[in-house]
């Protein structure tokens, strides 16, 4: 994944050098944290072989309420802020308990999910987009150092997800439980809990990149989610976590939201239609898959095996 973001910049600088200017990248950088963090979040659901498409909802909610709620007022954002939150944490629960707990299909029971949070979207904003307060736009939008902030909550989410999975013995109970549920329950694992425990972290992640979006863009719409969902899975895939579950590759997640960010912003800078930049992304996701899921061995095998003549 690395190789290919150098390649994409390589090939940027030459074709479009204006996508690889300083304000292009600065502007690019925004978007592609918000987009780690909700790749992460998908992540964590994918390695217990489930997938979330209750993105939109939940980003545009973290939105609506951050936005909508304070209303100008800076002295209320941060209850908002604990609104979203706590809001997160019971989409998180209910999807945990509808996939984890009751068995029902993922695809399902999270577009339901998806459903009810749009609900909850439209009751509390009407559908109308809402200026942000000057102080979460500093916060979010501002910079450190001539660095988007928003960079340093992506970085602060994928170095606090890594060290629970891969420095934990909860996180490497949650990957083992999802490359082998059923071994897992044999040696006495709360799978449930765990596999659970996924969509709400994987909400409050969601939530995050909601704030952070509502920030960087001073007025935001009510669906602005809604980009965030092929994207969304594209990254994880991309970063070679497998759909059957397993192990979890953050890092590589992080690198895939970039790639996938400056490649959007590549497209758009060669002239290419802004329409066609959800056809891009549905053909990195297409790749991506084939890339881990297609039995290239055996494919191989098949396709310059020997022919064997027949007997005459």
């Amino acid at each position: 994944m690395g190789i290919a973001v150098v390649v994409l910049f390589v090939l940027s600088a030459i074709l479009a050098p204006s996508s690889v200017s300083q304000g292009a990248v600065l502007g690019m950088l925004p978007f592609a944290s918000i987009l780690a963090c909700v790749g992460l979040g998908q992540m964590l659901v994918v390695q217990q072989g489930g997938i979330d498409l209750s993105i939109p909802g939940a980003v545009s909610l973290a939105i609506v309420v951050v936005s909508k709620v304070p209303n100008g007022d800076n002295s209320v954002l941060l209850p908002a802020i604990l609104l979203a939150v706590l809001l997160a944490v019971l989409a998180g629960v209910l999807n945990g308990i509808l996939v984890g707990w009751l068995k029902l299909n993922a695809i399902i029971a999270t577009l339901g999910t998806n459903a009810l949070l749009f609900a909850v979207v439209i009751g509390i904003s009407g559908g109308s987009p809402t200026t942000t307060t000057r102080l979460l736009q500093s916060i979010a939008g501002g910079l450190t150092f001539g660095i988007p902030n928003s960079v340093f909550f992506a970085v602060g989410a994928f170095l606090i997800l890594t060290i629970l999975l891969k420095k934990t013995v909860a996180g490497r109970r949650f990957e083992a439980i999802g490359a082998n549920p059923v071994a897992a329950r044999a040696t006495g694992l709360r799978v449930r809990v765990h596999q659970s425990a996924a969509y709400v972290w994987a909400q409050l992640l969601y939530c995050l990149a909601g704030i952070l979006l509502a920030g960087i863009t001073a007025q935001p719409t009510a669906f602005q989610g809604n980009t965030y969902l092929i994207p969304g899975v594209a990254v994880v895939v991309l970063a070679g976590t497998s759909l059957l579950g397993g192990r979890g590759y953050p890092l590589a997640t992080i690198v895939a939201a970039l790639f996938l960010s400056q490649l959007d912003q590549f497209v758009l800078a060669v002239g290419v239609p802004y329409a066609v930049r959800s056809i891009v992304q549905a053909a990195a996701l297409a790749v991506g898959v084939g890339m881990y899921t297609i039995n290239w061995a055996a494919l191989r095998a098949r396709l310059f095996r020997p022919r064997v003549k027949a007997p005459a």
